[in-house]
């Protein structure tokens, strides 16, 4: 579709939620007009809410080398489902993983002609590849990622503070943002003998002390080579006062949560739902209350997925916390769960919009062109109903495998329709 144009009463504009026009030419906005002012051929979506496409930023597809877990033509499937126009790509779990260009080239390949939504890549920092990071970088990759603790494969190892000392100064000098996965190794607990289907075992194996330790060292280092880093899915808002100090005296320092911690509580977890298994782990509900309060009060700068599927074997059939794969896939289901616990508290959709659009494309390098609703701006957009609601089936979600804590939980917020470029890619009509 190169035209297009829509209407409704609630457009998220920079200047806030109004009714307006939206017109489209060539896959960009050419016009955000009043809502009497659209063309003839206008099409009018009445009070659904029209918003920027979502930029998920944190986001694990696994191909190549793991397609059987996810793949470019599933995820992306379920992206637009969600109304996330745009996808950062992590570089674990795929075989090679994207630690040196020539692997990135090889993702590129496998993401050719398979992908529903736009496509972005995030380089790998891994011991000894500082030096691959600027070839890299010049390869377009939009960020870098770290572990701190075991990642869970072996094509991907975890960082050391001596390794980055060594990446530090060539991140600084590249101007990339270094995402990390803050957990420290040395506060992490050993797995009860024969692993255990309690989850509040698997809670107290990783203490929000292991976060609260690997941001400090992180702070530590951005003393002294002040590069972007960003900490991903933050669990704990005990977290955050270090992150605080840290921005107030301009450390370039942003963070994240994902819609599990804020939709989910640790006292709600039954034992053997290893469906509930990530890291660091779900926690309890004042911490989760408290991440809300964090996020509606600017401490948080963003949400993201972290959509991290595996097969359904892996996930744990024995009920065995410390034996299951750890990840929760939610690209299709994101949008609503964080709205609905906005809505509970009073938030509007321009909040939203700021979470998981603008943010996101401001720490990609991407806000000149996506995240908002504004002239000359990519025709990323996603149309939903923000009062109509569903209750979660797995047999409808639309990535590789259907495993989900989210099964039967009503949320709000009906996704109609997203468009990227102005071409309509959910739902797709036959």
């Amino acid at each position: 579709m190169s035209a297009l144009s829509l209407r409704s009463r609630r457009v998220v504009t920079p200047d806030g939620v109004r009714p307006a026009s939206v017109v489209v030419a060539d896959g960009v906005i050419t016009r955000v007009t009043g809502w009497g002012d659209a063309p003839a051929d206008v099409v009018d979506v009445g009070d659904d809410v029209v918003m920027p496409g979502l930029v998920d930023t944190h986001v694990h597809v696994n191909e190549p080398g793991r397609t059987e877990w996810e793949g470019f033509a599933t995820a992306t499937r379920a992206a637009a489902a969600g109304g996330v126009t745009t996808i950062l790509d992590m570089p674990l779990n795929a075989v090679p993983a994207t630690t040196t260009a020539a692997a990135l080239q090889i993702k590129r390949e496998a993401a050719r002609g398979r992908s529903l939504v736009r496509v972005e890549y995030i380089g790998g920092v891994v011991p000894g590849n500082a030096t691959e990071l600027p070839a890299l970088a010049a390869a377009g990759v939009r960020a870098f990622k770290c572990f701190l603790s075991p990642s869970g494969v072996d094509e991907f190892g975890h960082v050391t503070e001596a390794d980055l000392r060594e990446a530090f100064p060539v991140l600084q000098s590249l101007g990339l943002p270094l995402m990390v996965h803050a957990e420290d190794p040395a506060c992490l607990l050993d797995a009860p003998a024969g692993g255990s289907r309690r989850y509040l075992d698997w809670l107290g194996s990783r203490p929000a002390q292991a976060e609260r330790s690997a941001i400090a060292m992180l702070v530590r280092l951005m003393e002294e080579w002040p590069t972007p880093v960003h900490v991903v899915h933050v669990s704990s808002a005990g977290s955050l006062g270090i992150v605080s100090d840290a921005k107030a005296r301009g450390l370039p320092l942003t963070v994240e949560t994902c819609p599990h911690y804020l939709t989910f509580a640790a006292e709600e977890i039954p034992d053997g739902a290893t469906e509930y298994k990530c890291a660091p782990p779900i926690r309890r509900t004042t911490e989760r209350d408290a991440l809300w309060d964090a996020l509606l009060d600017g401490e948080i700068d963003l949400v993201a997925s972290d959509h991290s599927p595996c097969p359904p074997a892996m996930k744990g059939d024995r009920g065995d916390f410390f034996a299951a794969w750890g990840g929760i896939a939610s690209l299709q289901l994101g949008l609503s769960a964080v709205w609905t616990g906005a809505r509970a508290r009073g938030a509007g959709p321009e909040r939203v919009a700021e979470w998981m659009s603008a943010a996101p494309a401001r720490l990609a390098g991407l806000d000149d062109r996506r995240g908002r609703i504004a002239e000359g701006y990519d025709a990323d957009l996603v149309v939903w109903d923000p009062e109509a609601s569903f209750v979660v089936n797995p047999r409808v979600l639309l990535h590789r495998h259907p495993v989900t804590p989210y099964a039967g939980r009503e949320l709000y917020g009906v996704v109609r329709h997203t468009f990227v470029a102005g071409r309509r890619v959910f739902p797709l009509t036959v």
